[in-house]
């Protein structure tokens, strides 16, 4: 396209003959044939100019379109996950241009005021008929949702070879509660879009395949997003939800974004005031999960009400740099033809992972003391990327999409000691968290939490699956689960999975792209 313009000026300089400024004379344009061929030039090269500007703005977010890959020529390497990063890298003009008009996905059919109001009736109808089965509320309980950075079993790595179990007191607890794994989109990478799906209700799998960051290209755009917190907002005001990361707020815009969604606070490493409990262990950079559960121990003893508590981990976060002492991984892991840095980026996860599931269970312990009903949502965000060497086998892409999950209750709880049954919940995908929390505990769902439970009976687990660097790539396929976690095609899904698929498209674009008709229905309510 730059060819063509640059040809077009070229052909306008010569039909206008001069090498100097063209003529433009507002109070006389058509005074003669020079002013006017002037003037229409003038315009025209206006024209051209804005025409440039909006086409390469419309397409610099589009993997693929023109402006895309003509700004990745001039050496624009995106980062989605860093908006400070990507203007200080790209420029702020580009990293403003990129986030100006994303592709946020394509008007399904039937898509009008009329079908969203019938979609909002039938998933009433639903709900009415759940809650005639169930006791308790969502906001009996406070509910922690724990985004545990990169936590997944190291011994489900095709490959993976250790003399020792890296996460004893999680392989037991999952005995117990209800628990299974969870189909990640991300591979080292892409926490936020994991974070969004286990907040909203949303799939990344439904959105436009050039959207790689909800965080950064979505949520901004939105005047009133919607999240699971909001629920309990409802009910105790703005003390009902709070949030907390181990790192900094500026990361994927969570700070603009959490408050769109309505956390009261935000609290990390530079809020202010900052999170309370920083502690490291050994030559780790990162926060360790024991000071991260801290902070929630303290937030829950700041409130006599019940809470939604969201918790975004660090400790287990790459680069794995031989942070810890007295490490036994390096001996106990006995894989095989693994090159020295694998192995030993392996071995510092590992250890991570041990000490991610002992501070996990002493924090359960805490809770289980409490005389508060708690029910906590604990699941991996994706595996790391250390697994180069499995990563290599393309036979390997499910394993390594798949992270470990529990649903717990305290002692507290009504729902505590409850395990849902593992043939309904050992595959999942995170957009479904919200709604086996309510099965769990029994409680009264709104008719969008209806709508998920029906999807999840009928399609188990979705996701885009990506492998690229930090989860961030073009590379995408969408992945349907069944309850045995085999992998479905599209075409191969019953009649009734895709009818349900529709709606969540139509839901899905309601409340991202559309009209917002489901904001005027009793869609999100909870009776």
């Amino acid at each position: 396209m730059l060819i063509w313009l640059t040809v077009i000026c070229l052909i306008l300089q010569f039909v206008d003959g001069r090498r100097c400024v063209i003529p433009f004379h507002w109070w006389r344009p058509f005074r003669n044939v020079k002013t006017i061929i002037g003037n229409v030039t003038r315009i025209i090269a206006a024209a051209m100019s804005i025409t440039l500007l909006c086409s390469f703005t419309w397409t610099l977010s589009v993997p693929g379109a023109w402006g895309y890959e003509w700004a990745k020529s001039w050496g624009d390497a995106p980062q989605l996950w860093n908006a400070e990063g990507d203007a200080a890298n790209n420029g702020p003009i580009i990293n403003f241009l990129r986030l100006t008009h994303p592709k946020i996905m394509d008007k399904p059919e039937g898509y009008s005021q009329e079908t969203m109001e019938e979609l909002a009736k039938k998933y009433s109808s639903e709900a009415n008929q759940i809650n005639g089965t169930r006791a308790n509320n969502l906001t009996d309980n406070t509910v922690i949702m724990i985004l545990s950075e990169s936590f997944s079993d190291p011994t489900r790595v095709p490959g993976i070879a250790l003399a020792e179990d890296p996460m004893p007191n999680i392989r037991a607890l999952k005995e117990t509660t209800t628990s299974g794994l969870m189909l990640s989109p991300g591979f080292g990478g892409g926490t936020a879009n994991i974070e969004y799906q286990s907040l909203t209700g949303l799939d990344l799998a439904l959105f436009d395949d050039s959207m790689q960051s909800m965080y950064q290209e979505l949520v901004p755009h939105q005047k009133n997003p919607f999240a699971w917190n909001q629920i309990w907002n409802a009910e105790y005001g703005k003390s009902g939800s709070v949030a907390f990361h181990s790192y900094y707020k500026n990361m994927y815009l969570r700070d603009v974004n959490y408050k769109k969604f309505g956390f009261n606070k935000f609290y990390t490493l530079d809020s202010k005031p900052a999170i309370t409990h920083q502690d490291r262990t050994d030559n780790s950079p990162y926060v360790n999960d024991a000071a991260s559960y801290q902070n929630i121990i303290d937030q829950l003893n700041k409130e006599e009400h019940p809470q939604f508590l969201q918790l975004v981990t660090m400790q287990n976060h790459m680069p794995y740099d031989n942070w810890y002492f007295n490490n036994q991984f390096e001996q106990a892991n006995v894989t095989e033809n693994l090159n020295d840095y694998e192995r030993g980026q392996i071995n510092t996860y590992a250890k991570g992972v041990s000490i991610t599931d002992q501070a996990t269970i002493d924090f359960l312990n805490q809770l289980n003391a409490m005389d508060k009903p708690i029910t906590v949502i604990f699941y991996g965000d994706h595996l790391p990327g250390s697994y180069q060497t499995a990563a290599a086998d393309k036979n390997n892409t499910l394993a390594l999409h798949q992270t470990d999950y529990f649903i717990w209750s305290n002692q507290a709880s009504a729902s505590a000691g409850v395990k849902l049954d593992a043939s309904n919940t050992a595959y999942t995908s995170p957009n479904y968290f919200m709604e086996m929390a309510a099965e769990h505990m029994n409680a009264k769902v709104s008719p969008y939490l209806a709508f998920l439970t029906q999807t999840r009976t009928d399609i188990p687990a979705l996701e885009r699956l990506v492998i690229g660097a930090g989860g961030f790539d073009t590379d995408t396929s969408t992945t349907y689960l069944d309850e045995n976690g085999n992998a479905v095609k599209r075409k191969a899904l019953s009649k009734q999975a895709k009818k349900t698929l529709h709606d969540y498209e139509l839901i899905q674009y309601d409340m991202t792209a559309g009209k917002g008709y489901l904001n005027d229905t009793n869609f999100f309510a909870v009776k």
